[in-house]
């Protein structure tokens, strides 16, 4: 078994590059999306690691006239079937399969959510998303779309709230990541060994 490390960068265009040039040369047998996520849903514990089984891009569409957001799907520009989405989201359809840690449904933005009035209006348009992050729906899609078996794995370094940093818990989330990450690679070393 061999593992390669690519570091997409932050943000959807850097992830949706990266991921499209890598799998232009190799079509690898899984794809994990490994980082940090601010958590909307605030019963989730700061350092959890969980499982994003679900994605949507938060704010890919209009700011209308009044203040509201608009997103592609209820401006007609796509239709919530068409591939790769099912009802506007985007779904890992091997999710069921691997339940290994806690599942949560993911929103990927452009701009991080740190002002209250903004907090607010994405919760109410997205009342279902639980983690918010970058990159995930760009690595959905990108998975999806070139039929490469994928996972999403996210530690909560904070919660989506005013932004302050100071409460934040970054050492804790990646600590607690990486150690996932081992197991994981460790459990995948030992099933092969038992398949050859």
């Amino acid at each position: 078994m061999s593992v390669s490390i690519l570091v997409t960068g932050v943000g959807i265009a850097a992830t949706s590059w990266s991921l499209g040039n890598y799998f232009a040369r190799k079509q690898p047998d899984l794809a994990i999306n490994a980082g940090v996520a601010g958590a909307l849903d605030v019963s989730l514990s700061l350092g959890a690691v969980l499982q994003v089984v679900s994605e949507r891009f938060g704010d890919l569409g209009v700011e209308e006239a009044d203040g509201r957001f608009s997103d592609l799907f209820e401006l007609s520009l796509l239709e919530p079937s068409e591939k790769p989405y099912i009802n506007g989201l985007l779904y890992n359809p091997d999710a069921a399969e691997s339940r290994f840690l806690p599942h949560v449904k993911g929103l990927t933005v452009s701009k991080v959510h740190g002002y209250e009035p903004s907090i607010t209006a994405i919760r109410q348009k997205y009342p279902d998303a639980q983690v918010e992050s970058m990159e995930g729906a760009a690595f959905f899609q990108a998975c999806l779309l070139s039929g490469v078996p994928f996972l999403e794995i996210r530690s909560i370094s904070n919660y989506v709230e005013p932004r302050n940093r100071d409460v934040w818990q970054l050492g804790l989330a990646i600590e607690n990541l990486n150690r996932t990450l081992v197991e994981m690679m460790e459990s995948l070393m030992v099933l092969r060994s038992l398949m050859v």
